[in-house]
């Protein structure tokens, strides 16, 4: 692909919070013309995503806080989730154990990665890393809540798994990473066939 990409110049636009730049090229098209495109990239490091599950209760932890790049685009900006954070230098596996534990209060050990993601390819750099982890109250160290000094004011929920599902179908979940990680618990069959947590 880099023989399809030529002459790229970048200019800094902002780097108050991360990095914004126009980035402008020439893109070899697929008749054998060059044409030369402008694109802003957004470059605010990848992250790391984990759903935890209970198998056998049929349950999953779902963290609600407030987006407010959602809720200046119509919505009440209270947005349910899987748990999340960026890299920040640390790998995928290590960044995600500490993430759980600061918002959701549980300290898993054992964490499966499921897939990798770019969320929103046309103007942010971000890679995802998925993962899915089983939890127990015995994991439970903690009340959560994320970090307040970080602006973070998280509300921990553990819901049964066919509510999130209908949560998605209703729109009451309408976050990308945690309906791609509760689709692939539905699809991988983790809840067929027990009883749900009373």
């Amino acid at each position: 692909m880099h023989n399809r990409v030529r002459n790229i110049r970048e200019q800094l636009l902002s780097d108050n919070w991360y990095t914004l730049k126009k980035y402008t090229f020439e893109l070899l098209r697929r008749d054998g013309s060059w044409q030369e495109q402008s694109r802003e990239s957004y470059d605010r490091g990848n992250g790391a995503v984990v759903l935890l599950y209970h198998k056998s209760w049929q349950t999953v932890v779902l963290t609600r806080q407030f987006r407010f790049p959602i809720f200046i685009n119509g919505h009440n900006g209270f947005l349910i989730e899987a748990t999340a954070g960026l890299l920040d230098n640390a790998s995928p596996e290590e960044r995600i154990i500490a993430e759980a534990e600061e918002e959701t209060g549980f300290r898993i050990t054992h964490i499966e990665k499921v897939f990798e993601s770019y969320m929103s390819p046309g103007s942010v750099t971000e890679k995802l890393f998925f993962f899915i982890a089983e939890y127990s109250d015995d994991d439970r160290y903690g009340n959560g809540g994320g970090v307040a000094a970080e602006g973070e004011d998280i509300e921990v929920i553990e819901w049964p798994f066919s509510r999130a599902l209908e949560a998605i179908r209703s729109g009451e979940i309408m976050d990308a990473k945690t309906i791609m990680l509760i689709q692939h618990l539905a699809l991988n069959h983790f809840f067929q066939g027990n009883e749900e947590r009373e």
